[in-house]
């Protein structure tokens, strides 16, 4: 129970976030819509979030908390800190020399990050500008990678998880200045909120120093030293970075492909926010609290409760990700349309948008199970294995988005839709090698009540989505009505919570949860 108490207090926060992104997202469709600035801008930001994903939500600290729980548990707290604090002097070191260099040849570099864009001169010119001034972010939030790291191995983990909402507030606080200063869809407004991107990442690590501070493991600024600790960090970080960063670089690798088609990178970008959600909620709560919980067991030699952990990892990600998925695939043009469309998001930038959503969402099973199972091998201090497999996902993933995107757009179908059924066929994959050689080694093995409850689960869900196919049905009216947003969001409300009621109520009759535990579960 202490471990789902640790995925709720996670979870928790995360979802505060996705509220207050999802706010910011609907103010920067309003302000931006689909336009060539929105697509400057998302390209700016998603540049440098990408090493905010690899770093800030699991891959970096597949390398560095499995090294430093070992420092804390065998030779103490202090001895645990020195190495944080060498670590920080490597990654400041190797950082500063990347946004120089980074920034100095950014008109080179956006060749490789959105290739299409050199057809439009102003885009391309202002997705330079916007990515110089973003930038900076990447070193900063890399730093409060490592310190959310640390404080998630001495069991704190509700400041690394705040980290995103100091970013979605500043952002929003940049587009509401836009608006009062009147700019829409225009490149000042793609300027102001590059500008809070760049303000969101120092505050996110005062965030993360104050909590280093109340955590008694204040970190020094050092010179760089290449320690024996240091040197295993880089070999198992480099793997471990691109393994468990593999949905971030299925994104990435979408969103050079998507530049290539106007409006497409920005499509791509509002259907990600949207399955993202779940994501956010369930794969990255697992995935930060999985890999410390797992890694301490080994070291006591505690095999069963490794597997018990592993096993209700799962259970737990299962139960919440796959009426997630379907309910996202099932109704996605009620979200989409309730959610963005207003303002410079019209009435067919929704109809993309949302059957983008409906293919990315019946991949989000997969690529939360890749955060469940991944740990199993970091905990092992084996990156090498994930990083293998991340790279036949990633080569498949790339080869099908090409070949999709221009036979779609040969063939007058959507090209933005090739690439979202590549990525979820990659990230397919990828939890499909995992999980099979985790199953070879010894190292998973399915108890009784798991594959019990996932055909239940399964059963459960389907019927929801009948049930919100006939919602939806009935409210469209209401939700097709010319009324203001909390109107349609009360009915898009209603529709959701007819579809949870119906599940939950399956849930607890087929005694996949009692009540008593999921009263538990939603108090935390």
């Amino acid at each position: 129970m202490k471990l789902y108490k640790s995925f709720a207090t996670v979870g928790g926060l995360t979802l505060l976030s996705r509220v207050f992104g999802f706010m910011r997202d609907i103010l920067i469709a309003a302000t931006l819509g689909s336009g060539w600035v929105a697509d400057a801008f998302v390209v700016a930001f998603r540049f440098p979030n990408l090493f905010r994903r690899l770093f800030g939500e699991g891959a970096f600290n597949s390398a560095f908390v499995p090294i430093f729980a070992k420092k804390i548990e065998g030779e103490g707290k202090e001895a645990a800190r020195k190495f944080a604090e060498d670590a920080m002097a490597g990654l400041l070191f190797v950082l500063f020399i990347v946004i120089i260099v980074a920034e100095l040849a950014m008109p080179f570099l956006m060749y490789g990050l959105a290739p299409g864009f050199d057809v439009t001169p102003e885009k391309f010119d202002l997705a330079v500008l916007l990515t110089r001034i973003t930038m900076p972010y990447l070193l900063c939030m890399s730093i409060v990678a490592l310190m959310s790291g640390a404080l998630n191995s001495l069991g704190r983990f509700a400041e690394s998880a705040s980290v995103s909402i100091v970013l979605n507030g500043a952002m929003m606080i940049a587009t509401l200045i836009s608006l009062y200063l009147g700019y829409r869809a225009g490149p000042e407004a793609g300027v102001i909120q590059a500008w809070g991107v760049f303000v969101a990442g120092f505050l996110q690590l005062l965030l993360l120093m104050w909590g280093m501070n109340r955590a008694g493991m204040n970190l020094r600024i050092r010179r760089p030293r290449l320690t024996p600790d240091v040197r295993k960090l880089v070999r198992l970080g480099i793997p471990g970075v691109i393994s468990g960063g593999v949905t971030q670089l299925n994104i990435a690798i979408g969103t050079v492909i998507a530049s290539l088609q106007p409006g497409a990178v920005s499509h791509l970008y509002y259907a990600d926010r949207i399955y993202e959600l779940p994501l956010a909620i369930v794969g990255i709560a697992i995935g930060i609290v999985l890999l410390p919980d797992v890694a301490r067991q080994l070291r006591s030699g505690n095999t069963t409760g490794v597997m018990d952990s592993q096993n209700r990892s799962l259970e737990f990600a299962l139960l919440l990700t796959i009426p997630a998925a379907l309910a996202l695939a099932t109704i996605p043009t009620d979200i989409v349309h309730v959610l963005f469309e207003r303002g410079a998001f019209t009435a067919d930038d929704t109809r993309v948008t949302s059957t983008v959503l409906a293919v990315f969402a019946l991949g989000l099973p997969a690529f939360v199970m890749i955060k469940v199972f991944s740990p199993a091998y970091y905990a092992r201090e084996d990156t090498t294995t994930p990083m293998r497999y991340a790279t036949i996902s990633l080569t498949a993933n790339t080869v099908g988005s090409i070949l999709l995107f221009f036979l779609f757009q040969h063939l007058g179908i959507l090209p933005q839709l090739g690439i979202a059924i590549a990525t979820a066929l990659g990230g397919w994959l990828n939890a499909y090698l995992l999980w099979s050689t985790l199953r070879r080694r010894g190292n998973f093995i399915i108890d009784s009540r798991l594959k019990r409850n996932v055909p239940l689960i399964l059963l459960s869900s389907a019927v929801m989505v009948a049930a919100l196919l006939a919602t939806s049905h009935l409210l469209a009216p209401y939700l097709d009505h010319s009324g203001g947003f909390f109107l349609k969001a009360a009915f898009l409300g209603v529709e959701i919570g007819i579809g949870l009621s119906v599940f939950a109520a399956l849930i607890l009759a087929t005694g996949v949860m009692s009540i008593g535990q999921l009263g538990r579960l939603t108090r935390r």
